[in-house]
């Protein structure tokens, strides 16, 4: 990652090159099939923000029915506000792909234009949100699933955790494979809302009678529609997942996530638009036991099949909206090993493009949590969100000083529209953390500062290990010295000559050691009467040990040769030929190996010596 992206440009994008020369094509890249088109960034991607289709007008409603029927009335323009917030952030995101090529969003950003710690304080945010997201879409899915069928509802931590392990399971083999394995119950969810929204638009009464629902009188306030809005921004989750993974989208990678980002945010406002006007056209208020999304299908469609085929859509999207999470937070850890702020191994990428060890750490952290709530849903939903306003607000504030830094034509117009989605999602942050603070919001209070000192801890232990190292400094010309080879035997076999022949290649002086326990004569006997009869004219060396610990006399033995001269310690052990078979070793090189790591500066090498079968 650059450390202060400024091209606008991706590299694999045509454009103007210098001289007017005509743009010389980069040869295929033969993981490129493994990435991702528009459909598959949707699919991959965008799942988290089409789920919450099914709960962010329900948390518009819940709040505004404290008002009664005035609160009500106020549904559809709550949610033009957020839809008109998400056109802001889906402006702003399309910005950040093409500012910030290299994935990352809120803290990619953060990390060019506004410092070290807030760009850390947006990934831990991201991390908090990726990592809850995974925990809430499974619960929520596996909830809708044992409203179905009660009789399931006491297997529900069962069930998350398969679900957590099919969709882990699935992404393990790559980003793209996932897409599509994840593109039908998409496609299959949006049409089924786009058919609840078109025939409840036509309809001039609803097909089902409404719940019965008892009203309630109240006033209708700023404060009310200020939650209203914090709480119905849950539905803008997910908004930021595809600037993060750019990386993840085939050649050209920009213009690819860009139209991604523009078709998420149309299908979001308008199925978030269209659910908002059949609760007010049907009147639709919060019923005990029946969701919001439910009420509304039942009114546009009937209580027939069609009723349970969205039902169970909405069922399956819900479960594999942790999708996002997947694509989204293992390149966001690839970002942060890469800077050191996470271990290196984040970095490492696997075949068919998958970060493998981001993938698996966010299983088990998910696993973790979903463990811990005994899988309800009702647990975690308070904790969810506010770690993506946090984002948002970074990301937004970031991109204003970014068009500071750089007055394209236009700056203007777009300074205005980040600075008011800086503000309106910082509005968002504070009311949403102010509501839900008693009901588990402080977790995540205090879980942010927590991330971010370990992200620093980790900067300083790489930074002070670079030091050591002399990482940037030239070193000194390397030279050559005395060295000593020391070889632990057991017996005299075939196993002990490869591993003498191998330490003679390997040193200047070798020296073949036994450990001697005092309460076993004749096996030392035997060994050396059949080491004098081999006679392999190398030194050996008999260690007493009596308290029969293998590691210590030779630990003693290597600090007595060591001054002045390099030591290698060649632990020989044989490879068997059945996998199986590795239960029978007698596990003596892993305990030589500890103790001289341990305790001495010594080199330790172990060679594997096959087993091959007489036949070969």
């Amino acid at each position: 990652m650059r450390t202060a992206p400024t091209q606008t440009l991706d590299p694999d994008e045509p454009g103007p090159h210098p001289g007017g020369a005509a743009p010389v094509s980069p040869p295929p890249d033969p993981g490129d099939r493994h990435r991702l088109t528009v459909l598959g960034g949707l699919s991959a991607l965008s799942l988290d923000a089409m789920a919450s289709v099914a709960y962010g007008p329900e948390a518009v409603v819940l709040v505004l029915a404290a008002a009664g029927g005035a609160g009500l009335g106020f549904t559809l323009p709550v949610t033009a506000a957020i839809a008109a917030l998400l056109g802001v952030l889906v402006f702003s995101y399309r910005q950040v792909i093409a500012a910030f090529p290299d994935g990352g969003g809120a803290y990619a950003v953060a990390k060019a234009r506004l410092g070290r710690h807030s760009s850390l304080v947006a990934a831990a945010a991201l991390v908090v949100d990726y990592v809850l997201n995974v925990a809430v879409s499974v619960a929520a899915g596996v909830a809708a699933l044992t409203s179905a069928f009660p009789e399931l509802l006491p297997y529900t931590v069962e069930l998350c955790l398969v679900v957590l392990v099919l969709i882990t399971a699935v992404n393990l083999r790559g980003v793209a494979h996932s897409a599509r394995a994840f593109m039908l119950p998409t496609a299959v969810f949006v049409g089924s809302v786009v058919l609840v929204i078109v025939v409840g638009l036509v309809r001039d009464a609803p097909a089902a009678p409404p719940l019965e629902n008892a009203g309630t009188v109240g006033t209708v306030g700023v404060l009310l529609l200020l939650r209203a809005f914090a709480s119905g921004c849950a539905a803008l989750t997910g908004v930021e997942a595809i600037a993060n993974a750019v990386p993840s989208f085939r050649v050209p990678r920009i213009r690819r996530a860009q139209h991604t980002e523009l078709a998420l945010g149309g299908i979001l406002g308008v199925l978030l638009l269209g659910i908002a006007g059949l609760i007010t056209k049907f009147d639709i208020r919060p019923a005990e036991g029946t969701t919001v999304l439910a009420q509304v299908t039942n009114a546009a469609l009937g209580h027939g099949a069609a009723f349970y085929a969205v039902q169970v859509s909405t069922t399956i999207l819900l479960a594999l909206a942790a999708n996002t999470s997947f694509g989204g937070l293992p390149v966001l850890a690839r970002l942060l090993a890469t800077d050191h702020y996470l271990p290196h191994v984040f970095a490492l990428r696997a075949d068919r493009q998958v970060y493998r060890y981001g993938v698996l750490v966010l299983a088990a952290v998910s696993a973790a949590i979903l463990l811990l709530a005994g899988g309800d849903m009702n647990t975690l939903v308070p904790l969810f969100a506010i770690g993506v306003f946090v984002g948002f607000t970074i990301a937004q504030t970031g991109m204003v000083r970014h068009w500071l830094a750089h007055r394209v034509p236009g700056w203007r117009w777009k300074v205005a529209i980040n600075a008011l989605g800086a503000l309106l999602t910082a509005v968002a942050t504070v009311v949403t953390l102010a509501a839900k603070f008693a009901d588990g919001g402080w977790i995540i209070a205090v879980a942010l500062p927590l991330l971010v000192l370990g992200f620093l801890r980790v900067h300083a232990a790489y930074a002070r290990m670079g030091r050591r190292l002399g990482l940037g400094v030239v070193p000194a010309p390397p030279h050559g010295g005395t060295s000593l080879v020391v070889v632990p035997v057991h017996s005299v076999s075939a196993l002990s000559k490869e591993a003498l022949c191998a330490a003679m290649s390997l040193g200047d002086e070798v020296v073949a050691v036994r450990v001697v326990y005092p309460d076993e004569p004749a096996d030392m006997d035997l060994f050396r009467a059949e080491w004098e009869a081999w006679h392999p004219d190398v030194h050996l060396a008999l260690l007493d040990a009596p308290h029969r610990d293998l590691g210590q006399p030779l630990v003693e033995f290597i600090r007595g040769r060591q001054p002045g001269r390099r030591v290698f310690v060649l632990v020989a052990e044989i490879e068997p030929e059945h996998l199986w078979e590795r239960l029978l070793r007698n596990q003596r090189g892993a305990v030589i190996d500890r103790a001289v790591r341990r305790h001495t500066d010594a080199i330790v090498c172990r060679m594997r010596y096959r087993l091959a079968s007489p036949a070969a």
